[in-house]
């Protein structure tokens, strides 16, 4: 028996996740269904990632078992932005994952290059022939800089509404994936505690990336008389000044590393300017998803991957 269109759906529904684009999500199920119609069954595989996810994915082949799948790291991909899935053909039970690039994975690109998306596997070099994405006219730094597109589905040629998150979403996208409303706070209270003027938007673009440095130099400079010049670039100089931070640590400097690593997509649980469990275990891991000597302490190689 073949396995039904609605099955497809549903599973690629929970693939691609909460933080998919609506227009992008409508238009992936739009490829599933037509595809369907043509005795080709199609599921995605994925959507949305999350920057520690996203570092996950990076790490294998490199830190981790498996072969390489990426070359992004956390924002460096679409998926980090709700704007890409990949696919997969299936057997007609939906038991089986063919990768096979056959004449029906193609017959799918084209498909989906007609609703809009571009295909990985047009792209010069690095073919990723399961990717589909829509970047709207965007390059991907206007992405990490906080813009986002204005897409219009060709489904029904309308612009859906993103949804709000409820407020247990809210909450989770805040401590875990670098949520807008806690991004905005620092974001203010970078302003405030540093006499700085970056706009308070919720997106955690090189100019918050740059303030943070700023905060953290003022606080090598004020703390440990590095005379240091606060001009948010790493060089030398900076490098040379960075303390360990470890467990136990309070106080400024471990604000600003549970709020880098916010921004990166890590679950610090909490923005507290106290070095607990929960900001050590978020210290473990981007240490290990960066390829780094997995301490939990926060030395100059890993202040200097957090940065650069």
């Amino acid at each position: 028996m073949a396995v039904s269109l609605q099955a497809l759906i549903d599973r690629s529904v929970r693939n691609m996740g909460s933080g998919i684009h609506p227009v992008v999500k409508e238009t992936a199920i739009e490829v599933i269904k037509r595809s369907y119609k043509e005795g080709i069954y199609v599921q995605m595989t994925s959507g949305y990632r999350s920057f520690a996810e996203q570092n996950k994915l990076y790490a294998k082949g490199r830190t981790a078992p498996g072969k390489i799948v990426t070359n992004a790291r956390a924002g460096q991909s679409n998926h980090n932005y709700g704007l890409a899935v990949d696919y997969v053909l299936l057997s007609s039970d939906g038991k089986t994952a063919i990768w096979t690039v056959n004449s029906k994975w193609k017959r799918v690109a084209q498909i989906a290059k007609a609703l809009g998306f571009a295909w990985g596997g047009d792209w010069r070099s690095f073919k990723d022939y399961p990717h589909l994405e829509m970047m709207g006219g965007l390059t991907l730094s206007q992405l990490q800089a906080g813009k986002r597109p204005v897409l219009v589905s060709k489904v029904n040629n309308t612009t859906p509404a993103i949804p709000k998150p409820t407020k247990k979403q809210s909450l989770k996208r805040s401590s875990s994936s670098g949520g807008r409303a806690i991004v905005r706070t620092i974001q203010s209270t970078l302003n405030k505690r540093y006499k700085l003027n970056i706009k308070v938007d919720g997106y955690q673009g090189p100019e918050t990336y740059k303030a943070l440095l700023k905060g953290f130099q003022s606080e090598l400079d004020k703390q440990f008389h590095a005379g240091l010049v606060v001009d948010g670039i790493w060089g030398p100089k900076t490098r040379a000044a960075v303390v360990n931070v470890r467990k136990g640590a309070k106080g400024n400097i471990t604000w600003i590393l549970q709020a880098m690593l916010i921004c990166k997509g890590y679950d610090v649980n909490g923005l507290d300017s106290i070095f607990g469990h929960g900001l050590e275990k978020a210290v473990r891991a981007f240490q290990k998803a960066n390829g780094l000597s997995v301490n939990g302490v926060t030395g100059r190689v890993t202040w200097t991957r957090l940065f650069v």
